[in-house]
Formats: structure tokens, sequence, C-alpha cells
């Protein structure tokens, strides 16, 4: 991995997975499955569209909804304080912003896929892959489009070591944008109609569950090996932040 960076993005203890793990105090956890059934069907609330992969949790602690915020990280191997963006967009607008998203970073990058498919709900591996043309890793994503938009198990970053930057689009199909400055991805977020809202919470911030299937696994396969990435862990030289 060298020295690049690597955001890692992390699911509350308490979210049940596509298999149904869940915590004593889970809100699924005296549903019927026909209750359970009916809930992973509603996607749209108000004007906000879910993906398949995640839903909030049954009593709604969190209402899906549009907007991005401002946070920051702290590196703890180096004390070292990154911005963050987070932000959370309708599914009809969610590809695209991220794909214009990762202009940002500039015309060669490295790439990170994420996977929690054969994991414990609180673990996933890291696939790595170095300086790929940001036309030629666009093409694979585009073929990858609704596999990228649904699955649960599978999350992406994409980032450029030399600006120090990065662009997540992770597990929950949140979009993090790390690193100074952020302007450049506030304007892209605006003009995707994403707007500021510091008040904003997250599906990540409760209770949540996600969703992937079988299919879905075997499109992960493919996309990792048109990417040309070997199955092996990113290693921990490099700096290593997790939100």
């Amino acid at each position: 991995m060298g020295n690049a960076p690597k955001f890692q993005s992390s699911k509350p203890t308490t979210a049940p997975e596509s298999t149904q793990r869940s915590s004593p105090t889970s809100s699924f956890r005296s549903l019927d499955g026909d209750d359970l059934e009916a809930h992973m069907g509603v996607f749209r609330y108000g004007a906000f569209d879910l993906t398949d992969a995640i839903r909030p949790s049954y009593d709604l602690q969190v209402v899906p909804r549009q907007g991005f915020r401002h946070d920051s990280y702290t590196d703890p191997k180096t004390n070292i304080q990154v911005p963050v963006i987070m932000a959370s967009a309708s599914r009809e607008r969610l590809f695209e912003l991220f794909m214009d998203l990762i202009d940002c970073l500039g015309d060669k990058v490295d790439l990170v896929l994420e996977t929690s498919h054969s994991g414990a709900s609180d673990e996933h591996q890291d696939l790595y892959r170095e300086h790929i043309d940001i036309p030629v890793l666009k093409s694979v994503l585009y073929d990858f489009e609704e596999m990228l938009l649904n699955d649960g198990c599978t999350g992406i970053a994409v980032l450029n070591h030399r600006k120090q930057q990065e662009v997540q689009f992770d597990e929950h199909k949140m979009l993090i944008c790390y690193g100074s400055p952020l302007e450049s991805f506030e304007k892209v977020l605006i003009k995707h109609d994403v707007y500021p809202d510091e008040q904003i919470r997250f599906i990540t911030e409760a209770e949540h569950v996600h969703s992937s299937t079988d299919i879905l696994a075997k499109e992960f396969s493919k996309l990792q090996s048109r990417l040309g990435i070997d199955f092996e862990y990113v290693n921990d030289d490099g700096m290593s932040f997790e939100c």
C-alpha cells in the first residue's frame, strides 16, 4: 500500500446484517417475517429514495434524507486532524454524484474495494489497486453501477496520495470526502442539489440493516477481476483514518 491513505468505514455494533445478525436491543428483534419483509420493501422516505443496500431501523431512529455536513477525523497514529464532508443523496442522483466527486481527485488514483460478504457485521476485507487512470476506472464502475448501488456488503474508496484526498462510497451508500481543501467537493454536491445541513443525521448513526445476495457477491468478484485486484488485505504501513 505504501504511504497512500485509507479511510475505513465502520458499521455500528447494533446494525443487523442481511443474515439478520442483530443486537439484544434491536428494533428488528421482535419482528415476524412479514413485518421485516414489509419494512425492507420501503425505499422512499419523503423525497428521498434508498438503494436496496440498506434500510433504517424499524422504529426509524433516523429518517433518511439528503444533505451534507462537515466533520473531522483525528488520526490516532499522527494526531493529524483531517477535514471531512459526510453526504447522503437520493438514489436517482447518487451514482453520478459519486462519479463527479472522484473527478476532483485528478487523472490518476489509487483504489480500495471493501467487502464484508463473508465476514461478521464488524469485519471486512480491503482490496487495493494502485495507479489507475480515472477514465478507465469510471468506465469499469459504470458497468457495475447496479451492484455498487445495491450491495450492502460492498464499499469503494478512491484516493490520491499526492493530494492526500479521498472519496469514499461506503457500504451504507454514503459519500464521504476527506482532505483539504473541501471546496471542490462542496461545489459538486451543491451542483447535484445536495446542500449543507450541519444538523443532518445519517442512517449510520442509528441501528440499520444491510442487504446483499449471492448474485451481488458474484458481481463483486467480477468487478475485482476487471480491476485486476488480488484478493489480499490492505496493509497498515500508510496512514489509516477510521470514521
